[in-house]
């Protein structure tokens, strides 16, 4: 690695077993507040700011009991929980390995699989009152492609939180540029008192994600005929 000018900025050379794009993402990593931040606070991810932040502009942590975590890898969400509500019980889920964190349970299963919903339920000990959802589909180098894969993840997890949240619970899912598409949208507002799209300045300005955040949910009777 070599030093750039004068501001302390980190420039990467190119190894020859590292592609240009590899060693623009680790130069990027490097010089980045959060990354930094977050190596200097202990979350694994800078993913953690982008939760805080939304928490601060919404308040849905404040007085959650049981929570899940849709996604859960590295972890950074659940560092924040747990360390913001270090009573409530909290279920994280992830295709991926996670490394264990104290007072977390963590299935290392597809969200997907049928018989997830019920592990998170029968783990977590009862209804939960907070979803949040930072999962995204594989990427494939399709836009439109990876956009409505991921949607089709943000459209599970909601159906989830309508099944299962208590009521007055909150979602918080991951979405991308443009937000959740109208149907999702107005699914939302039939379920949720207030609707809101938001992204946090974690959130790299590049990125093309957003997030939703549902709060006071109306409960199951909301899906009855009147």
């Amino acid at each position: 690695m070599s030093r750039g000018g004068g501001r302390g900025h980190t420039r990467v050379k190119t190894a020859r077993s590292r592609s240009a794009q590899s060693t623009r993402w680790l130069e990027r990593q490097l010089n980045d507040p959060y990354v930094k931040r977050a190596k200097a606070e202990g979350y694994r991810s800078r993913a953690a700011y982008k939760l805080t932040e939304l928490d601060e502009k919404f308040g849905f942590l404040r007085g959650a009991k049981r929570i899940v975590d849709l996604g859960i890898a590295p972890g950074g969400w659940t560092q924040v929980v747990r360390r913001r509500l270090p009573k409530a019980a909290v279920v994280g889920i992830d295709l991926l390995p996670v490394d264990p964190i104290d007072g977390a349970t963590i299935f290392q299963m597809d969200f997907m699989d049928d018989a997830a919903p019920d592990r998170l339920i029968e783990a977590l000990g009862g209804a939960p009152d907070l979803i949040l959802s930072d999962m995204a589909a594989n990427t494939v180098g399709h836009p439109q492609t990876d956009a409505l894969r991921t949607m089709g993840l943000v459209e599970a997890a909601l159906d989830f939180a309508i099944h299962t949240l208590e009521p007055g619970g909150a979602f918080v899912g991951k979405v991308f540029a443009g937000g959740a598409d109208s149907a999702l949208v107005a699914e939302m507002k039939r379920n949720f008192t207030t609707v809101k799209h938001a992204k946090p300045p974690a959130s790299r300005k590049g990125s093309v994600e957003w997030f939703v955040v549902a709060q006071g949910f109306k409960g199951r009777a909301a899906d009855k005929p009147e």
